[in-house]
C-alpha cells in the first residue's frame, strides 16, 4: 500500500500545456474523495518547443525522471512549424515508447451522454469497445531505418515477431477478460491483411495459438478494410480488437470521429513495468492561447492512469477514483449544455474542467 504516486508530467507544446494542469486536478480531486492518496508531480520538459529553445526534444533530464516515476502523463508533443534536419517531427512520445517497450497502445472508444455522434442509429449511443495497437514494432520498426535510393526509390520494413506479438495479444485477451467481468462482451478480433502478407498471416497464426489459452473469450478475426467498414457501419458491435501498429494508428483516429473527435480520446501506452498516459490528439497550435481546447480526452487519460495505477499496486481508492471521473465526464455533459468548440459550441477548457469538477464535489 502507498499514499503516493509519483508522476513525470509532460505537458509538452500547444494545448498540452493547456489541458494537462485541468486532467490532474481533477485526478487530485477524485483522489481525495476516494482515499487520499497523493499524486506528487515531478515536471520533465520535452518537445518541439523545448528543442526550439535548446536544441534537445528530450533532454537526460527528463529521461531520468522518467525513469523513476510511477507512471507518465503527457499533454501533447510537436509542432508543424519545428522539424528535425531529416523533416521528421519532433515526437518523444516515440521514444518513450521504444524506451520502456511499451508495447500495448490501448485507444479507449466510448460514446460520452449528451456529446453529438456522428451516426444517425440510436445503437451509436452503446459505442464501447477498446482498440489495442501494438506499438513497438509492425510498419513502425522502420521508423529511422528506412532508405532512399538514388531519390528513385524509398522503402520501409515491416516487422513481426513471436515474443512481442504473444505479449500483446495476451495483453488483449486479459482485457477482454476484464471487461467480460464488468457485463461487457467479453470478444476479441484480431485486425490484419493475412490474405495478402505473410507477416500478417504469421500475426493470425499467433493469435489463434494464444486464443486457445483463453478459452472463455470469443475470438475472431477481421481484415483492415473490413475492420473500417465495421467501424462506420456497426462500432456497436465491437468489444476488444487488437491490430499491428499502422494499423492502430489510422483507425484509432477513425474510431476518435465516431464519438466526437480527437477531444474525445484518451490513451495509454502499456508495458510490463511502466505506462504513459496521453490524449490522443496533437498540439493544435491554431488555438493555443484562446482557451477553446477541449481537456475531455486530457482527463480520461489521467482516469486511465489512476486505474492502472491502482491495479498495479493494489490501491481499490485509485481505481474508484478512476471510476469516479468516468461518471463525473458523464454527468457533466449528460444534459447536451455543454458542447465543445469542435462540436460547434463554445465550452472551453475551464468551462469543461469546472462541470466535471462540480459532479465530482
Amino acid at each position: 500500500m502507498t499514499n503516493e504516486f509519483r508522476i513525470a508530467v509532460m505537458a509538452g507544446d500547444g494545448i498540452g500545456q493547456e489541458v494537462t494542469p485541468a486532467a490532474l486536478a481533477i485526478a487530485d480531486a477524485a483522489l481525495a474523495k476516494t482515499g487520499g492518496i497523493a499524486l506528487v508531480r515531478e515536471e520533465a520538459p520535452a518537445g518541439a518547443a523545448h528543442y526550439k529553445d535548446t536544441g534537445q526534444a528530450f533532454p537526460e533530464s527528463s529521461r531520468s525522471t522518467c525513469d523513476k516515476a510511477d507512471a507518465i502523463y503527457l499533454g501533447a508533443m510537436g509542432l508543424p512549424s519545428v522539424r528535425y534536419a531529416d523533416g521528421t517531427e519532433i515526437a518523444p512520445q516515440l521514444d518513450l515508447r521504444f524506451m520502456y517497450n511499451l508495447y500495448a497502445g490501448v485507444r479507449a472508444t466510448r460514446a460520452i451522454p449528451g456529446v453529438k455522434v456522428v451516426l444517425a442509429d440510436a445503437r451509436a449511443a452503446g459505442i464501447d469497445f477498446v482498440l489495442v495497437r501494438e506499438s513497438t514494432e509492425g510498419l513502425f520498426h522502420s521508423r529511422g531505418r528506412g532508405t532512399l535510393e538514388n531519390d528513385e526509390t524509398a522503402r520501409e520494413t515491416m516487422q513481426i515477431t513471436r515474443a512481442v506479438s504473444e505479449r500483446v495479444f495476451d495483453f488483449s485477451f486479459k482485457a477482454a477478460e476484464r471487461r467480460r467481468a464488468a457485463g461487457k462482451p467479453g470478444r476479441l478480433t484480431v485486425i490484419d491483411k493475412a490474405n495478402v502478407f505473410a507477416a500478417f498471416a504469421f500475426f493470425r497464426k499467433i493469435f489463434d495459438e494464444t486464443a486457445t489459452r483463453y478459452p472463455a473469450i470469443k475470438a475472431d478475426h477481421l481484415y483492415v478494410d473490413a475492420a473500417a467498414l465495421v467501424m462506420v457501419a456497426q462500432p456497436w458491435n465491437l468489444d476488444v480488437a487488437v491490430t499491428e501498429n499502422m494499423f492502430g494508428d489510422i483507425l484509432s483516429d477513425l474510431a476518435a470521429g465516431l464519438v466526437g473527435g480527437m477531444g474525445y480520446a484518451p490513451s495509454a501506452d502499456i508495458g510490463d513495468d511502466r505506462a504513459v498516459f496521453q490524449p490522443a490528439h496533437g498540439s493544435a497550435p491554431d488555438i493555443v492561447g484562446t482557451g477553446k481546447a477541449n481537456p475531455v480526452a486530457a482527463i480520461l487519460s489521467a482516469a486511465m492512469m489512476l486505474d492502472w495505477l491502482g491495479a498495479r499496486h493494489g490501491e481499490q481508492s485509485a481505481v474508484e477514483a478512476a471510476r469516479l471521473i468516468d461518471a463525473a465526464v458523464d454527468a457533466a455533459f449528460a444534459g447536451g449544455g455543454l458542447v465543445t468548440c469542435e462540436l460547434g459550441g463554445n465550452a472551453g477548457t475551464r468551462d469543461v474542467t469546472d462541470a466535471v469538477l462540480a459532479h465530482l464535489r
